[in-house]
């Protein structure tokens, strides 16, 4: 049979439930302030980790946020972190982003369209036909 043991170590503090506008609902974390730091530290999965006072926005909801609001809920034998939004959007960690991050005149220089050529690739299978894409 499978081994039901959860994929990560559930977090040691108390929960309450997050309910989702669709009536269903989670197990929410209640970290203390004085924790935040530790648990954004070792759930976050990206480098560098981001400071608690730092504002970020859930894509899924085009909401700010700042940092110490996340929240983590326990799912699927999993922790996430998650925005304060989760249960309107669903944005996780994943979702958040760093509007500073993101100049479009440096994305425009690092992809130019006319850089690629499409007659570099081939799109043939495995008999020597072409694609048809």
């Amino acid at each position: 049979m499978f081994d039901e043991h959860p994929i990560e170590e559930r977090l040691p503090y108390p929960t309450r439930p997050m309910y989702f506008p669709d009536g269903t609902s989670v197990d929410e974390f209640i970290i203390p302030d004085e924790d935040k730091e530790i648990v954004l530290g070792q759930l976050y999965p990206f480098s560098p980790v981001p400071k608690l006072t730092d504002e970020l926005e859930d894509m899924h909801v085009n909401r700010k946020f700042v940092v110490k609001d996340f929240r983590v809920t326990w799912e699927h034998g999993m922790n996430y972190l998650v925005s304060p939004y989760y249960p309107e959007g669903g944005g996780t960690v994943i979702d958040w982003i760093d509007e500073s991050a993101w100049n479009n005149d440096e994305i425009e220089e690092e992809f130019n369209e006319d850089d690629c050529d499409d007659d570099e690739f081939d799109f043939t299978d495995s008999e020597g036909d072409n694609l048809p894409f």
